[in-house]
């Protein structure tokens, strides 16, 4: 690596913490200005050319056209997504073709495989862990009152959704 751009990474740690804080102020949100002080420091790696004279006051303006970078780039896709839900709600009123946004074939394909594959699963399991299982998960119900309903204890209930979950996973992963 050449002098020059050492003498940069050398003042980049001195200041990072400082210019930390100037893109924060100037972002509103921490880790976007960690992420342009990133962008800023692979720039720095490659960098090259005549010696910096004001080592802070160059990383400050590289930090600064980096900010001003991402907020036009913000400005552009919020006026590109503008432009497109306009678009968008022009062609829905006319009675454009709209893409549907439900599944599609293949989705709906996997959906039923999955719910065919949970449902054999379910008919494998033990008589107790599968009506514990089904009233917890199924119909909503508390461990309290799957042990109430059942005469059983909570620990009871805790064994048997521990049984039909490993046998589930072990059933679907499989």
């Amino acid at each position: 690596m050449d002098q020059p751009s050492s003498g940069l990474e050398a003042a980049y740690r001195a200041y990072r913490a400082d210019l930390l804080r100037f893109l924060t102020a100037r972002i509103g949100d921490s880790a976007e200005a960690e992420e342009l002080l990133q962008e800023l420091w692979i720039k720095l790696q490659s960098a090259s050319g005549p010696p910096v004279a004001n080592a802070r006051a160059y990383l400050f303006r590289m930090a600064q056209n980096l900010f001003v970078d991402r907020l036009r780039e913000n400005q552009r896709r919020e006026r590109r997504e503008h432009v497109w839900a306009q678009d968008y709600a022009h062609r829905s009123a006319a009675g454009a073709d709209i893409p549907d946004p439900s599944s599609n074939a293949e989705d709906i394909m996997l959906e039923r495989e999955e719910t065919a594959q949970l449902a054999s699963a379910l008919g494998t399991l033990p008589d107790g862990a599968r009506r514990v299982f089904e009233m917890h998960k199924v119909d909503g119900l508390s461990h309290a009152e799957v042990a109430s309903r059942l005469g059983i204890s909570k620990s009871g209930v805790e064994k048997h959704m521990a049984v039909a979950l490993k046998h589930l996973r072990r059933a679907l992963l499989d």
